[in-house]
């Protein structure tokens, strides 16, 4: 599971991770602060995106075997880059390959109007691997025509017809993952996981059928295919080498074989082959026995999380993503944060769960602070801050789980430069004053208890099935909801102070609780067109867990409505209260993940996390037209460049950073164009 960011990270609250308002930090800290920010973070910016760059601190210090580690692991994810386009929607790789052929052939005019809107609609479709928004799941609207589009192609001498083409300009599969409520979900989304005929009925009926060999570690159905009508019967087609995107997976193994060549050690070398296996095979006990052995291997200085993995693109939760994260462990700060997952068990023992969805043995849970060396899938450009695996709830509660937080990933976001939403959206002097001193912290906490005991607590009841089965499309809000508030009710408690991770721990809390109502009830509505529902499963779960709150404490006044000179605020006036608040809510989520409350948790996100009240949406939307930063960031990934001598053996491995977003967008597409337009 993954923690995305909340809004552009040019806007302070949100889940930062970074102790830049440690005043304790040592001047060699300090020193190291400058020097980044030395560095150029910002690329450009075109509509709603912003496009950074991010650096690899610690690359000087990794031998050259790790650094081949890395390396491989690096152009492994990069193999299977395609995958993720053609997941995404089905003509996304045919219009990807037309669109980047003019935009490299174009003679004519590049000074209009047109061509503005032209090379503004491309970047959006590789920002967002696909023609659907990144985050809102929206069709992107090109502003120019179809006639325009026609001349560039005949002008290029480029071939883009039919479906593919009347696609980019009609209202034909509008919404890439389709949440609804009362709706066909897997009939109206666009996301190629499932053949165009088949249906949420057809669906449920296929994996009722399944049963898992052994019923206490269910197997993850679904998660590596596509399932398909043919001759009006299902069918999965299985990723796999020899299947479904086996061109790409076939390159992936190549890559990863070489990997484990340089292995930093046996466990590590091993979950590896496992992993190689799977890809080979497409057998689903062999991606369960990779992920056993991935989750304890523990040791080295290189991680990776790579394979089919988020659900949340599927509009019932059964099939993965491809995604691929290459990690350098940053060892002072994981040293830093270790206190949390060593303290596992007192948190679960301490919070308010019924006790029979306690865990009574938490067990390897490990966090760390990771600098990310490449990214790829689902994973770039948008790329998630926080990630806890393995999502497999028996594996958690048998093995235990690995959480990272992408310590240079919010570094590039600190050092990219601000806005001045905040001071447009807090409430008073007090608000800020707290944000501007202890926001990054609590946002760091937030983040550290959102993976390590959020992710990592609870248990299911006796009988009850996976909550993809159980919750349905209501799964994953539902379970970055719970997360969240394991969080939040931590984050105002001496327990934070009696482990040394704050100094005051009532004003971390303080900040930590301001940013979030703000944001989930407020400023992440800058995300939205207005009239939109709230789609995406974090966004939903952000606003759910405030608007029961608010809603909640109404009687108390424990979060007052403010309106000052026409504008709104909500102002908190008992953390006391709403802290018992949120403890409330998180005991309720529980219950209905542990006991399979589909009811219970559609009455929660529909009656909370859904519907915006316009008249705030609107004017957040006009408060916010004075800020020019856009709303959503995302990365140009270094390039590691290999020497070789004239063995062809590796001597050194040095890191360039790309000069623009589409100079690498076309490499990419050149040299790791591994499948088919039509697969």
């Amino acid at each position: 599971m993954k923690l995305k960011t909340v809004l552009s990270f040019a806007f302070v609250a949100t889940f930062l991770l970074s102790c830049g308002n440690d005043k304790s930090e040592k001047q060699s800290d300090n020193i190291k602060e400058k020097e980044a920010t030395a560095f150029n973070f910002n690329v450009e910016q075109f509509a709603d995106i912003k496009i950074l760059r991010y650096q690899i601190p610690g690359w000087e210090q990794l031998t050259l075997k790790e650094q081949k580690l890395v390396y491989y692991l690096t152009q492994a994810g990069l193999a299977g880059r395609d995958i993720m386009w053609d997941q995404n929607y089905r003509h996304n790789l045919k219009i990807r390959k037309a669109l980047e052929h003019i935009y490299a052939n174009y003679k004519g005019d590049k000074t209009t109007a047109n061509w503005s809107a032209y090379e503004t609609y491309l970047k959006r479709v590789w920002f967002s691997n696909g023609i659907h928004h990144h985050y809102s799941n929206d069709k992107l609207k090109p502003e120019f025509s179809s006639d325009y589009l026609k001349e560039l192609l005949a002008d290029t001498n480029a071939t883009l017809e039919g479906e593919a083409f009347d696609v980019i300009f009609n209202d034909a599969d509008s919404k890439k993952v389709n949440q609804a409520k009362g709706v066909d979900n897997v009939a109206l989304s666009a996301v190629n996981f499932y053949g165009p005929n088949v249906t949420n009925a057809d669906v449920e009926s296929f994996y009722k059928t399944k049963t898992s060999p052994n019923p206490e570690k269910p197997l993850s159905y679904g998660l590596n295919s596509q399932l398909v009508k043919e001759n009006g019967e299902l069918k999965e087609r299985v990723y796999k080498s020899g299947g479904l995107y086996g061109s790409a997976i076939d390159e992936i193994i190549k890559w990863l074989e070489l990997a484990k060549s340089v292995a930093e050690n046996e466990a590590q070398g091993n979950a590896l082959g496992l992993l190689i296996e799977y890809y080979k095979t497409g057998d689903l006990q062999t991606w369960d026995d990779y992920n056993v052995a991935w989750t304890a291997a523990t040791k080295g200085n290189v991680d990776y999380i790579n394979s089919f993995i988020e659900v949340y693109n599927d509009p019932l939760g059964y099939r993965g993503s491809y995604e691929n994260i290459i990690q350098i462990n940053d060892f002072d700060m994981s040293q830093k944060m270790k206190v949390l997952s060593d303290n596992a068990q007192w948190f679960e023992d301490n919070s308010p769960l019924m006790d029979a969805h306690k865990k009574k043995n938490v067990v390897g849970v490990t966090y760390k602070v990771v600098n990310v060396a490449g990214e790829a899938g689902d994973a770039s450009p948008s790329t998630p801050i926080g990630v806890n695996l393995p999502n497999a709830n028996w594996i958690r509660a048998a093995v235990g789980s690995k959480s990272v937080s992408l310590g240079n990933i919010i570094n590039a976001y600190n050092n990219a430069g601000s806005s001045g939403r905040l001071k447009e959206f807090v409430h008073d002097e007090d608000e800020l004053k707290l944000e501007e001193e202890y926001g990054q912290l609590a946002d760091k906490l937030h983040t550290a208890l959102h993976e390590v005991i959020g992710h990592a607590s609870g248990q299911l009841n006796p009988g009850v099935g996976e909550t993809k089965e159980t919750l349905k499309n209501y799964a994953s809000t539902l379970e970055e909801g719970r997360a969240d508030l394991v969080g939040l009710y931590y984050l105002y408690n001496p327990k934070l102070q009696e482990l040394g991770l704050v100094k005051d721990w009532k004003t971390v809390g303080k900040a930590a609780f301001d940013g979030y109502i703000r944001n989930g009830l407020m400023t992440q509505l800058i995300r939205l067109n207005l009239g939109d529902d709230v789609e995406e499963a974090h966004m939903r779960n952000r606003q759910w867990v405030s608007a029961w709150a608010f809603e909640k404490g109404k009687a108390d006044n424990v979060i007052e409505k403010v309106t000052r000179d026409g504008k709104t605020y909500f102002n908190i006036t008992d953390y006391d209260k709403l802290h018992n608040l949120f403890g409330q809510l998180l005991r309720e989520t529980q219950r209905i993940k542990s006991e399979g409350d589909y009811a219970a948790v559609e009455a929660l996100v529909e009656g909370y996390g859904v519907k915006v009240n316009q008249a705030i949406h609107a004017e957040v939307l006009e408060r916010n037209k004075q800020f020019t930063s856009a709303p959503y960031s995302g990365f140009v990934n270094p390039v590691l460049v290999a020497k070789k001598d004239e063995a062809g053996e590796i001597t050194e491995i040095k890191v360039t950073q790309p000069e623009t977003f589409p100079g690498q967008m076309l490499d990419y597409s050149k040299n790791y164009n591994f499948l088919p337009e039509v697969n």
